[in-house]
């Protein structure tokens, strides 16, 4: 036995007198409702507070805008179902991770690992932090904008508080959630009925010739999708628990169904309401749509506003951290990222390594000046897309490797492909019309992972102070190991291993 492993067990030894009750097991516990909770207290964050305007300033009209988001609705629409032959085929949570794994191999499923953990979710957490300081901070400066430096200060601020609030207690977490879920949903409703009681006395000029003057480069249709599809985020996020869906070929279906047509409705009206109460040069102009109509239409309860909305960003990025954090420590656990990352607290039961790793990166990425809303969005749907491009491919894939593997729900195939094209356009059209160095970054991110997969994945040459190195932050952290993986489905794995084996002569 190596001495990491003897110190590993010489810390554990706290808790191995603990009966096997204590072992934490993944239960069926998320049913229809709480299924259509988690998708729609997932989607709906601080995208529809902050990115309408950016909708607009690409489609150039209000139908042209309306149209996008829509039209972003029914694409995420057709996404998620699109995931639900693969939710129900492969029953392991880990969403495209696992199936990338089964339909391309190691590789591409480490890839997907690698910038999830390195770039899309911390991106995820500091774009809704970033919203979180814009409304937090506008109330102080009326009149004006807030100090760049002041901004990033209350994004560093909740990234720090809600790592801490996850560190400390799933059920803690857990409360944060459900309470400014109630929080967001009330300042929506708010929102649309205060906006068409105003449409109700006469305010539609914005809705006369909407179609004025609307965008027709394909590189702004993309942005704007990009902004929309932002705000769409999360409608994959069932196949994140796969294994905790009770009932998972009924209510699979189910919430998808219910859950991503119910976001678009609501995004529409609100869109809707915004354009009854503001002029597009209003709404441009705006650093926070949302106030700027609290302000017209609340008159002195105003106020609440701000709050309700800073309440549902933070609580978007309280779910993003814990969805996040989870990735990271499943990473580590099936040795593809550092083993530390799959340590879990002795004291609280919290991944609190990989947690923490989330955060630190995420307050990386709202360091510079150039990470503005904007291009943090850019930033990461250019990088999830080109993931769901090839999660959407993998359904056609599967069905040609592997016919005979269980499918309880066969998705009608044009489905993945139509997904698959819009990808390649979302991904390809803006590079072609408008370079962003947003783009390379994500590239360059993405690729980077292939440095560390061959020494450390691949050939498992892992340098031997990270031994001591573990072995110091285990017991810095309070943290021990986690218990020991079950076996996976061995058809897939084998088909992986099939694969990763034909590939290894052309690793490179």
């Amino acid at each position: 036995m190596s001495e990491t492993e003897m110190k590993h067990r010489k810390f554990s030894s706290t808790s191995s007198n603990k009966s096997s009750e204590d072992e934490v097991e993944l239960k069926r516990e998320v049913g229809l409702i709480g299924g259509i909770s988690l998708v729609v207290g997932t989607m709906i964050g601080s995208g529809i507070f902050l990115s309408p305007a950016g909708i607009l300033a690409e489609a150039e009209s209000v139908g042209a805008s309306l149209c996008v988001w829509a039209g972003c609705g029914v694409l995420a629409t057709l996404s998620a179902i699109s995931y639900i032959e693969l939710g129900l085929m492969i029953t392991k949570s880990g969403g495209e991770y696992q199936y990338l794994r089964a339909a391309f191999g190691n590789l591409v499923g480490y890839l997907v690992v690698w910038t999830s953990v390195v770039v899309t979710k911390p991106s995820s957490f500091a774009i809704i932090a970033v919203g979180f300081a814009e409304y937090v901070t506008a109330p102080f400066y009326p009149g004006c904008t807030p100090p760049v430096t002041i901004q990033k200060c209350a994004a560093a601020f909740c990234i720090l508080l809600i790592t801490a609030i996850n560190c400390f207690s799933v059920k803690l977490s857990n409360f944060v959630q459900i309470f400014f879920t109630a929080a967001k949903l009330a300042i929506i409703a708010a929102i649309i009925v205060g906006g068409f009681v105003m449409l109700g006395q006469g305010r539609t000029e914005n809705f006369q010739n909407a179609f004025a003057g609307s965008a027709s480069s394909f590189s702004a249709i993309a942005v704007a999708f990009y902004s929309g599809l932002w705000s769409y985020d999360g409608w994959n996020q069932l196949n994140f628990v796969t294994e905790e869906i009770e009932n998972p070929a009924r209510n699979f279906p189910l919430v998808i169904g219910i859950g991503i047509p119910l976001v678009t409705v609501l995004y529409i009206l609100v869109n809707i309401s915004y354009f009854t109460v503001m002029t597009t040069t209003e709404m441009l102009q705006s650093t926070a749509v949302a106030i700027t109509f609290g302000d017209r239409v609340f008159g002195p309860a105003s106020f609440l506003v701000p709050v309700a909305v800073a309440c549902s960003t933070f609580g978007a990025a309280n779910g993003s951290a814990f969805t996040a954090g989870r990735i990271t420590y499943a990473a580590g656990r099936n040795g593809h990222m550092l083993e530390i990352f799959s340590f879990i607290s002795v004291t609280c039961y919290t991944p609190s390594p990989a947690l923490m790793f989330n955060s630190f990166i995420a307050l990386i990425m709202i360091i510079p000046n150039t990470s503005t809303f904007s291009s943090l969005i850019d930033y990461f749907t250019f990088a999830s897309w080109i993931f769901y491009g090839f999660t959407f491919l993998s359904v056609l894939v599967l069905r040609y490797r592997k016919p005979k593997w269980k499918r309880p729900y066969r998705v009608f195939l044009p489905i993945p492909a139509i997904c698959f094209i819009a990808s390649l356009y979302l991904i390809i059209a803006p590079i072609l019309e408008d370079p962003a160095l947003e783009y390379l970054y994500a590239a360059i991110f993405i690729l980077a992972g292939l440095i560390f997969y061959f020494p450390f994945i691949y050939f498992k040459k892992v340098p031997s102070f990270m031994g001591s190195v573990t072995s110091f932050l285990q017991q810095t952290l309070e943290v021990v190991p986690p218990p020991a993986l079950l076996d996976e489905d061995e058809e897939i794995e084998k088909s992986i291993e099939e694969m990763h084996s034909e590939n290894k002569v052309h690793a490179f």
